[in-house]
């Protein structure tokens, strides 16, 4: 057969390069668009999709269709080895945004002449697209982070020692899921460089980092949260400041105080001290009765704080304790990784 038969004339060559990426660009909005539906429950995102992709079926128009043709399109079928490394949410849609934004690029080049109305449509998606993004990857971000808490059985909170990022690294070798950065006793410029250091570390072993106090320090080094004490800002400050994504903690010491971070809408509690503890030595320990009263009192993800160690865990579970924090259980051992693997089988 001769070659030249079948090769289509360069109007139906466009019309069918149209055709291919109309569809791309609606299968990669759908992507997104279901991953925020099921995923993120935001409505929000989902109607401003759906509406993107009905505003491109609507200039999917049957010449473009009609010039479809899949047994010449050599590119059905390929892959990339990168496609099997989308592990996690966010790497799916990243890769559907781009997805969607190449093939609206595409169309808004080639339809510029056949087709104005389509080309301008496929350019305000594109942008809009570009901005929406951002939002959706925060907003998934932000479930990731929680999906992590709400699996995060031990907590450690850092104590300033001169081997500090040896003992956090010895801890998250070991397995532990959560570390809280306070320190109360050096400059700022301190503060800083030793939580950029362990907000980097805490990324290589998908540990969640938070910063206890600091707001500006925990934007700054791209934290996954920040701690909040009684005496520190209020929490709807502080989320106007850290954004929906984030994770807010605070300190609690009554059921007074846990209602109304509930109402306030934290992330997650301390709750304590439960045994006498040198960290806050001003405040009474509330003993187990108060561990079983907060088991009934909250159902936000909550860690019990105070004088907490391998010897007391099962004390603490039999009265519904799921999560804990640690400072000197870990930060004060002679093998922080064996005192951590203890402390996480202990609440396994």
């Amino acid at each position: 057969m001769n070659l030249m038969s079948v090769t289509p004339m360069p109007e139906q060559r466009v019309a069918q390069l149209i055709d291919a990426n109309l569809d791309r660009a609606r299968e990669g909005l759908r992507v997104v668009e279901d991953w925020c539906r099921f995923g993120l429950h935001r409505e929000d995102l989902v109607i401003t999709l759906k509406n993107w992709r009905q505003e491109l079926g609507q200039h999917h128009l049957p010449r473009y269709k009609q010039a479809r043709s899949t047994q010449s399109d050599f590119g059905i079928g390929l892959k990339h080895p990168y496609q099997e490394k989308r592990t996690f949410p966010h790497q799916v849609v990243e890769a559907n945004c781009a997805r969607a934004q190449e093939a609206l690029r595409v169309l808004e080049e080639f339809a510029r002449q056949p087709d104005p109305k389509l080309a301008e449509s496929a350019s305000n998606i594109r942008y809009g697209l570009y901005e929406l993004e951002l939002t959706i990857i925060n907003a998934t971000n932000g479930t990731e982070r929680r999906k992590k808490l709400k699996d995060c059985h031990v907590c450690l909170i850092t104590e300033t020692q001169t081997d500090l990022i040896d003992t956090i690294t010895a801890s998250l070798e070991a397995g532990i899921q959560m570390i809280q950065y306070r320190c109360k006793n050096t400059n700022d410029l301190k503060k800083f460089d030793e939580a950029q250091c362990l907000a980097s570390i805490c990324k290589r072993f998908k540990a969640l980092f938070i910063v206890n106090d600091r707001i500006d320090i925990a934007l700054a080094v791209e934290a996954d949260g920040i701690h909040l004490g009684q005496d520190d800002l209020p929490t709807d400050i502080a989320r106007s400041l850290v954004g929906p994504e984030l994770l807010i903690g605070r300190s609690t010491h009554s059921i007074q105080q846990i209602h109304k971070a509930d109402q306030e809408g934290c992330d997650y509690l301390g709750v304590g001290p439960i045994f006498p503890t040198n960290t806050k030595p001003e405040l009474n320990p509330k003993g187990l009765s108060f561990v079983h009263e907060a088991s009934r009192a909250t159902s936000t993800p909550w860690f019990a704080i105070g004088g907490i160690n391998s010897s007391n865990l099962k004390s603490l579970s039999k009265e519904g304790v799921k999560r804990v924090a640690v400072i000197g259980a870990i930060m004060n051992s002679k093998d922080p990784a064996l005192a951590t693997k203890e402390m996480l089988k202990g609440m396994s």
